[in-house]
């Protein structure tokens, strides 16, 4: 039998106690077995996992729907999530709207706050924070495109945009952050934990951060 890992030659090397047999690779040193009955171990479970995330499937309603637990779920989550960084963008004199949405973590009063910058034409994702509406926060993403050299930022009314960005590539009118807004809108219709009105919920920040990478930049991911 062909080694799942290199496709080198395995041989037999004894039985679970199930009765299945085993097979080890003397190149790469691994051990398995032909196939397995736990649906966790298919080739395609994390991007099942991945695209039932994508479309307003809670952790509960994956679990149940592919016959995994939850904690196998969570941990999947995370590890895809470890895997995407940050895209590095080389653009100049772009327009780019930023806002923040509420979220709530862990309980009901817990809340949240998801601020991000999004390029008007591109609908990209710069980048994006999750934490307390704080200005060492909002910070991060304001520095994100003013390295960028944008032709003009458009925000909402929030004191703090104002000194943190120049006031010529400022602007706060309400009708120059429609994309933004319409792009939350987007965000809570599908992932679950982010919808109002309803019993699903973050229970921890890095949870919420992890899904968040998954949404917007998991197009870096190879299945």
């Amino acid at each position: 039998m062909k080694c799942k890992n290199c496709k080198g030659l395995a041989v037999k090397n004894g039985k679970q106690s199930n009765g299945k047999q085993r097979y080890y690779c003397k190149i790469c040193k691994l051990s398995f077995q032909r196939s397995y009955n736990y649906r966790a171990y298919k080739i395609d479970t994390n991007k099942s996992i991945y695209q039932l995330l994508r479309e307003s499937v809670g952790i509960t309603a994956i679990a149940r729907l592919l016959s995994i637990s939850k904690t196998t779920i969570i941990k999947r989550i995370k590890e895809m999530a470890c895997l995407i960084t940050k895209p590095l963008f080389d653009e100049r004199h772009q327009y780019y709207e930023l806002n923040e949405m509420r979220v709530v973590v862990g309980y009901k009063l817990n809340e949240a706050w998801i601020t991000y910058a999004i390029n008007r034409y591109t609908k990209k994702i710069i980048n994006f924070i999750v934490g307390r509406r704080t200005k060492r926060n909002i910070s991060v993403i304001t520095k994100s495109v003013l390295q960028l050299y944008p032709k003009m930022i458009f925000t909402d009314q929030l004191k703090t945009y104002k000194s943190l960005i120049p006031k010529t590539q400022h602007d706060t009118r309400k009708k120059n952050t429609t994309v933004i807004e319409r792009h939350n809108l987007t965000l809570r219709t599908h992932l679950k934990r982010l919808s109002r009105r309803t019993i699903c919920f973050s229970k921890t920040f890095e949870m919420l951060e992890a899904t968040l990478k998954l949404y917007l930049w998991g197009y870096q991911l190879k299945f």
